[in-house]
């Protein structure tokens, strides 16, 4: 190993036993069980080693509860996709249930589309949705939201284009 990876290596080390325990229990009392609070404990050490960049001391628990608590609400957002895709999938035919790789790779599939939506301006995001789920006119969007029809064309447009460009990142 290089020289600074072997200092991030040890400062991480460092990060990881003066803090792990702190980390897990707010994760545990946040989360109210402990194998969520331990996978996300874990997922938020490897974040920071992704970064490549350790907090600086004084910062440690602060920087540490940041990244967890993003992981907390990506883990609510999930569970919550996941719920909702169940409920639909009870609604059909049995013969017609995907099989659990195809759930899987469905749900991913819809955590990507709510992280591109997410990312959007409200006004941009409602548009595109009453435009493709609600099937309303650009004219009723217009009304409803109270713009131009030519402000939604630019947020349907806008709203295409980042999907678009997801799916070429």
């Amino acid at each position: 190993m290089l020289r600074p990876e072997l200092e991030l290596h040890r400062q991480i080390e460092v990060l990881y036993s003066d803090h792990h325990g702190w980390l897990q229990g707010w994760l545990r009392r946040k989360l109210g069980n402990a194998f969520d609070a331990a996978d996300l404990a874990h997922d938020t050490y490897l974040r920071i080693l992704a970064r490549g960049r350790a907090p600086e001391p004084d910062e440690s628990r602060q920087h540490l509860a940041q990244i967890a608590n993003g992981l907390v609400v990506d883990l609510f957002r999930r569970r919550h996709i996941e719920s909702a895709y169940a409920d639909a999938i009870a609604a059909q035919p049995e013969a017609a249930a995907p099989t659990p790789e195809m759930r899987a790779l469905i749900v991913e599939a819809l955590m990507e589309i709510d992280a591109i939506l997410a990312s959007l301006p409200n006004k941009v995001r409602e548009a595109f949705l009453l435009c493709k789920l609600e099937g309303m006119a650009y004219a009723d969007i217009a009304a409803r939201l109270d713009v131009s029809v030519s402000s939604v064309e630019k947020y349907i447009a806008r709203a295409l284009l980042a999907c678009c460009a997801a799916q070429f990142a």
